[in-house]
């Protein structure tokens, strides 16, 4: 067992969280699960979970907080929870450890000195129970793991990092894995969410209300500075509506998505082409309407 406490936050995660925790296999010491008022079974499932675990000498500690969004939401649960381990990780219930990664963190997580504070992760997305492993998407390279009290989550409405505050990373070989049970009706309703959460994000970075923190300090990594370079300095310059056509030619044809079967045509043109496209037509619609996107409250879906 490695010194290490996840955080997990959840909202009606009952479908997802069982095998998010058993991928462990018992290498960490504890967890900590931030629940937003989950109307699910999930409290139930913590609780059952945490008497399993502490057979085991492990445990699973879980909380209740007001959702305001994703990064308020981790930070909460990393300053408030009172983690006194050597290591801590942040996971989403969604996700879970390959069992290579599993024995990799087991075997390294300890050895590892000063100045390293933190492990970059490899992951893969699971899609409609097919591993999508073109178009881009694999591997997503995140700051995963760090030496408690050595990150916080960046404050920005989305695609917030983990951002180091001192020391170096290093990169384990294996892989993550985001494994969602639930449907596609929930995949479509969670990325209109998303899709609110973006206009306002990019209306916030076209006022400079919110600075970029993976290049004004701290330490990440440099496939999310490349990634949020692109899409800000490059795609959004792009005519609405149109680039949503081009980055799905981009993903699906160039970047060689078609070799994902079904699964992959569906996934590429629902995120690639469907998700941007919708992006850009609540941009025009608040634009025509001299509006501003509501902050979003959490997912209802």
């Amino acid at each position: 067992m490695v010194d290490l406490t996840v955080v997990i936050l959840t909202k009606n995660e009952e479908k997802n969280l069982r095998k998010c925790i058993e991928s462990f296999r018992g290498i960490a010491k504890r967890f900590v699960i931030v629940d937003s008022y989950s109307t699910d079974g999930t409290e139930t499932l913590c609780r059952q979970l945490d008497t399993e675990l502490r057979e085991h000498g492990s445990r699973l500690d879980f909380y209740q907080n007001k959702w305001v969004s994703y990064a308020n939401q981790l930070n909460w649960g990393l300053e408030n929870t009172d983690i006194t381990t050597e290591w801590s990780m942040r996971m989403d219930a969604d996700e879970e450890l390959t069992e290579e990664l599993a024995y990799e963190i087991e075997e390294k997580l300890d050895k590892l000195k000063s100045p390293v504070n933190g492990i970059i992760l490899r992951r893969r997305l699971i899609f409609m129970g097919r591993w999508i492993k073109h178009g881009g998407r694999y591997p997503e390279l995140l700051l995963r793991i760090f030496r408690t009290g050595k990150a916080l989550c960046e404050m920005k409405l989305m695609d917030e990092h983990m951002i180091l505050s001192e020391g170096t990373t290093v990169t384990f070989d294996n892989d993550l894995q985001d494994n969602n049970q639930k449907s596609l009706e929930w995949w479509t309703a969670k990325h209109n969410w998303y899709s609110n959460r973006e206009v306002l994000d990019h209306q916030m970075t076209l006022k400079n209300v919110m600075c970029d923190s993976l290049e004004s300090g701290g330490e990440s990594t440099k496939q999310a500075e490349r990634k949020r370079r692109v899409k800000n300095g490059g795609y959004y310059r792009l005519p609405g509506f149109f680039r949503a056509h081009l980055y799905y030619i981009y993903r699906y044809y160039i970047r060689l998505g078609f070799l994902d079967g079904k699964e992959g045509k569906i996934f590429h043109f629902l995120q690639a082409y469907w998700y941007r496209f919708l992006v850009d037509a609540k941009l025009y619609e608040c634009e025509k309407n001299g509006v501003e996107m509501e902050p979003q409250q959490d997912l209802k879906a």
